[in-house]
């Protein structure tokens, strides 16, 4: 839509979807600010963006298929060179034997604006709780 003040946000998390399904960690670098802070599904607390790759993203991006980003349905605010968003998000892990199983998730990401193109400061992805 032509109002939505997400709308840079949102094309934001189709790139991260892309990156994470093409397994591109040179594009996901790019997205993200080098000071970069994450938590993530097997990462508690990682800090620079090589540790953050080490940690988490080489550790899952290759183990799941179809992960999606609801970014359609993401939550979130941009003042002036700053912004955030929170939406959920599904996959498929793999295990050993090939067979997959369901993993939905969801994500809050931060951003600062650096030579016009909008920079994860701080992601956190993590599965869906369970009961």
């Amino acid at each position: 839509m032509a109002d939505d003040a997400l709308a840079p946000l949102r094309a934001w998390l189709a790139e991260w979807q892309a990156s994470v399904r093409g397994v591109d960690f040179e594009r996901g670098k790019t997205m993200c600010a080098p000071d970069i802070v994450a938590f993530g599904t097997v990462a508690p607390m990682v800090e620079g963006l090589d540790n953050v790759m080490a940690a988490q993203w080489h550790k899952v991006w290759g183990n799941i298929r179809d992960f999606t980003v609801h970014g359609d349905r993401a939550r979130g605010a941009i003042a002036g060179d700053h912004g955030w968003v929170a939406a959920t998000w599904d996959s498929l892990g793999t295990r050993p034997d090939g067979s997959t199983f369901r993993r939905p998730g969801r994500c809050t990401v931060a951003f600062v604006r650096r030579d016009g193109r909008w920079l994860a400061t701080h992601t956190h992805f993590s599965l869906t709780p369970q009961p």
